[in-house]
């Protein structure tokens, strides 16, 4: 199985589009809401795609060069997972032109550029249930949903019985993807904005089309108009069937933020956090673990500062793991600056352009990580090896490890200062030679085959 090359070398920026930047405001609609507004399921506040051309500097100064954009397809709601039309931007976010633009100044840049692809359901407003609607057992597009009862009712209140709705949601029929019509029509989809530009697809829900020869074929089309198309799933669960040759490169490592976040919460102790990642990165071929997703942040979670109370040293915490980890870190917009929001719609907020209101140092901090991942190699090709775990002190350390260079990664998940005697000799490291922490000032010195570093209260080093 082949990934693609630039994969492994990627920092991705997720951004949900109609909270990121405004840059046309020609294009709100009428009742658009003022920037900054708590956010809500219904309501715009008009982040389109010039908005994030005209802010591609700070992207660029923050040093991401991956963009995972949530839906930009005609919808009927702020999120867009409910696609009208497949193949029209959303007019509130812009026109083709606009998309095309964006690619080309990405590109430029060397910034790769994803699209969330939903395939498993569709808008009420779809032109073929839209037609079923109008004409019921009549429809020509009868057989491109499941329909289990005529007349089809799908705007009266509760959820779908006359039909099947993701989550039984009347606002999001799923399709019927046994239908040949229907999978001609999602493969040109998948097709056509490759076409266009995008260097890849984030598969929603893709475990709901519980269909493997259709992801095959979806594979197949998309790597054959462009072969270093990136492909990732959306599943929330260690599930190999998934990474492969016939499905996807890699699939949002939700796993591995829950490993990390109860860590530093407390509430998994190292222990366990160690065999839940030994679990993921031997259950998946090496060149997939290099190519998954990691999670922190993302619009269907509740953003980490607000899950740890806005403490900085925790948030940095999760960051060091993360970008120290096998994988692909994920940057979910605003994160990097502090933001706030719980679980959706308040992990969708307008992000905050007036920089004063940023938590201090994150962003430079942040900025340092992503400068420090792509520079050294060991952290994104370098093997993994678990060197020590303490439940009672709340400590755990690991290695990334590629050739003759060695990077450890130690973390001290707790509200005391720890000195900790970590054996070094596997890592090459010898009597006598100094080590310095990446992220601090500090250094050491290898005592025999031992190193003794000491963490203050919820922290992290990176020693090499």
């Amino acid at each position: 199985m082949s990934i693609p090359y630039w994969v492994e070398d990627a920092v991705f920026y997720q951004i949900f589009p109609d909270r990121f930047a405004n840059g046309d405001p020609a294009n709100d609609p009428p009742n658009v809401q003022p920037w900054g507004s708590i956010p809500t399921t219904w309501g715009y506040q008009g982040g389109d795609l010039r908005g994030i051309i005209q802010h591609f500097d700070y992207l660029l100064d923050l040093g991401i060069n991956a963009i995972y954009l949530n839906p930009i397809f005609l919808a009927t709601s702020n999120h867009r997972y409910n696609t009208t039309d497949y193949f029209r931007i959303d007019p509130k976010l812009g026109t083709l032109a606009d998309f095309h633009a964006l690619i080309s100044v990405a590109h430029r840049n060397d910034v790769h550029v994803i699209l969330d692809g939903v395939f498993n359901h569709c808008g009420r407003g779809f032109f073929a249930f839209t037609d079923l609607l109008e004409n019921q057992e009549r429809s020509p597009y009868r057989d491109w949903f499941h329909i289990s009862r005529f007349p089809v009712d799908a705007y009266s209140p509760g959820p779908a019985t006359d039909y099947l709705g993701w989550w039984r949601h009347k606002s999001l029929p799923k399709f019927n993807t046994d239908t040949p019509d229907v999978r001609k029509f999602l493969l040109s989809v998948g097709r056509y904005w490759i076409e266009q530009g995008a260097d890849g697809w984030r598969l929603d829900v893709p475990n709901e089309i519980d269909d493997d020869l259709f992801w095959a074929e979806f594979r197949q089309v998309v790597k054959a108009a462009n072969p270093e198309a990136y492909l990732l799933g959306e599943i929330w669960e260690i599930l190999p069937r998934w990474c492969d040759d016939q499905h996807f490169d890699g699939l949002m490592n939700y796993p591995f933020r829950e490993a990390v976040l109860g860590f530093i919460g407390k509430t998994i102790p190292p222990s366990q956090v160690g065999e839940r990642l030994e679990r993921l990165l031997k259950v998946y071929p090496c060149e997939n673990i290099n190519a998954m997703y990691l999670v922190l942040g993302s619009h269907d979670t509740e953003r980490v500062s607000t899950l740890f109370e806005g403490d900085l040293r925790k948030i940095k915490m999760a960051l060091l793991f993360q970008f120290a980890f096998p994988g692909i870190p994920g940057i979910y917009y605003g994160d990097e600056t502090g933001m706030e929001g719980g679980k959706d719609p308040g992990c969708r907020g307008a992000f905050p352009w007036d920089s004063t209101q940023w938590k201090d140092s994150l962003q430079p901090f942040v900025r340092h990580l992503v400068h420090l991942r792509k520079r050294m190699s060991v952290l994104r090709r370098g093997s993994y090896q678990q060197l020590l775990v303490d439940d009672t002190r709340g400590i755990f350390v690991f290695s990334r490890s590629l050739g003759e260079e060695n990077l450890v990664a130690a973390f001290n998940a707790g509200p005391t200062r720890r000195t900790v005697h970590l054996p070094v000799e596997r890592l090459g490291w010898a009597d006598g030679r100094i080590i310095r922490d990446l992220i601090g000032t500090e250094e050491t010195i290898v005592s025999g085959e031992t190193l003794t570093i000491v963490l203050p209260p919820w922290s992290g080093l990176w020693l090499t």
